[in-house]
């Protein structure tokens, strides 16, 4: 919208006026092609996005079974969470040992990675297409069903400790080793990261390792106090996005568990435990509520780091 045609909107209100058609359609008139181009998103947004967010907070204070009409119930199944199921405590502390530990191994293996091909080693395109290629993958159901029978306890896993004469658990159905091979399996999908601190790496100027190296200052001191604060932005966009996609978690927990959390709950992620109110208990109702409850806390999270941000990340101004 160009700014005569916004000035022509205004000049009716400021007046005292009411705007004229005449005025409407010729805002129209200059501004269809862009609204044009602009329906697909809108229908997207309003249709995919903000639709079903409001009816899933409607239904958060309904009980729903998909077959009958929703009945209001209040706050209750927020109440009910939070005093009466064992499972959402278990689901989230499941949850947040996965966040606290897979989300920091991930990244300082990342940045390891990226501070090796930042040396500029033959073959560099290469390394980066193979590396990246985990995460190009993703969380697919053909990852985690591979993941399955490698740590399974006939699997590859321990036949490579078997010939060291190592025997090995069964390390899925282990409930002190399950939830491990699901922090090994998001370590091991570090491309992301790892492209975008190798982005970083690069715009840190030469010149400052080389006046560092006059001054005597060591490879680790220079890591220490000029690659690690210049890469902070980095780091802090990368803790971010990653923590977020440790909460929604789901495919890895779902298969390797076969959709239980087992054993005995110790891979019942939140989502794991969502899906199964809202898909197996058919209590939609219910599930919309710890949906709702999880955009909390990732929402809190996200605050809570940016504003804490100003102590630790480092910009050029």
């Amino acid at each position: 919208m160009t700014a005569r045609s916004i000035q022509d909107a205004n000049r009716a209100p400021t007046t005292g006026r009411a705007v004229s058609p005449s005025v409407w359609s010729q805002l129209w008139s200059r501004n269809a092609g862009g609204y044009l181009f602009l329906l697909p998103w809108f229908l997207g947004f309003f249709g995919l996005t903000l639709g079903p967010m409001i009816s899933s907070l409607y239904l958060s204070f309904t009980n729903f079974d998909l077959l009958t009409a929703p009945d209001w119930v209040g706050p209750a199944n927020y109440v009910r969470i939070f005093t009466a199921d064992p499972k959402f405590s278990t689901s989230m502390r499941v949850t947040l040992f996965f966040v606290v530990f897979s989300v920091p191994l991930k990244l300082a293996f990342a940045l390891g990675v990226a501070l090796l091909l930042n040396r500029g080693m033959k073959g560099l395109p290469l390394y980066r297409a193979v590396f990246y290629l985990p995460s190009l993958l993703g969380a697919s159901v053909a990852i985690a069903v591979l993941w399955r029978q490698l740590f399974a306890g006939d699997g590859v896993v321990n036949d490579a400790l078997a010939i060291f004469g190592i025997k090995g658990p069964a390390w899925i159905s282990n409930p002190n080793y399950s939830l491990w091979t699901l922090v090994v399996l998001s370590v091991w999908q570090f491309g992301s990261p790892m492209i975008i601190f190798l982005a970083g790496l690069r715009q840190i100027p030469v010149d400052m390792y080389e006046a560092a190296s006059l001054d005597g200052a060591s490879k680790w001191r220079q890591f220490w106090k000029i690659t690690l604060p210049l890469l902070t932005p980095v780091v802090f966009f990368n803790f971010i996005i990653q923590t977020i996609e440790a909460f929604k978690s789901f495919t890895p927990a779902f298969i390797i568990s076969g959709g239980t959390g087992n054993p005995i709950n110790s891979t019942l992620f939140y989502t794991l435990y969502l899906y199964q109110e809202a898909f197996s208990f058919f209590r939609m109702g219910y599930a919309s509520a710890l949906a709702w409850i999880l955009l909390a806390i990732v929402g809190f999270f996200t605050a809570f780091s940016f504003l804490t941000s100003k102590y630790w990340v480092h910009y050029d101004d």
